[in-house]
């Protein structure tokens, strides 16, 4: 179970030697465990070149908890069920394009409805005409 609080100011832009600034804010945050009730507890600092009008602390909170989504949704699935970490391909641009093949196959599986890429993965691994299904061809 988590909460979170979130502090925003417009006052202190004035001392900040940063571009644009145009509020700070102090996002706390307090975690428990369901099973073992360990807590834990932190608090992060950060700032915003969005005006009050545009980014109320609401927006400021679903930002922050929405701006780990892209690693979560792609980069921890090409880590994990890619193990992309311990890939040996090095030379030229073939670690580049192994990455975009990873990611067309991972967003292929997602327009196609997966949640789960593994399993999907495993899904087309086991059935001939399916990997091509996704691309459009018809067997």
């Amino acid at each position: 179970m988590e909460v979170r609080s979130i502090w925003t100011s417009t006052e202190r832009c004035g001392y900040l030697d940063f571009p644009h600034a145009a509020q700070v804010f102090t996002i706390r945050r307090e975690v428990t465990a369901m099973v073992s009730q360990k807590y834990r507890s932190e608090t992060v600092h950060g700032l915003s070149s969005l005006p009050t009008e545009r980014a109320t602390p609401a927006r400021l909170l679903a930002l922050s908890r929405g701006h780990w989504t892209i690693d979560n949704r792609l980069h921890g699935v090409r880590d994990v069920t890619f193990d992309e970490d311990r890939s040996r391909v090095r030379k030229g641009a073939g670690a580049q394009v192994m990455a975009s093949l990873r990611n067309l196959a991972i967003s292929l599986l997602r327009l196609a409805g997966a949640r789960y890429i593994a399993p999907a993965l495993r899904h087309c691994a086991r059935s001939d005409p399916q990997p091509l299904r996704l691309i459009g061809l018809r067997l």
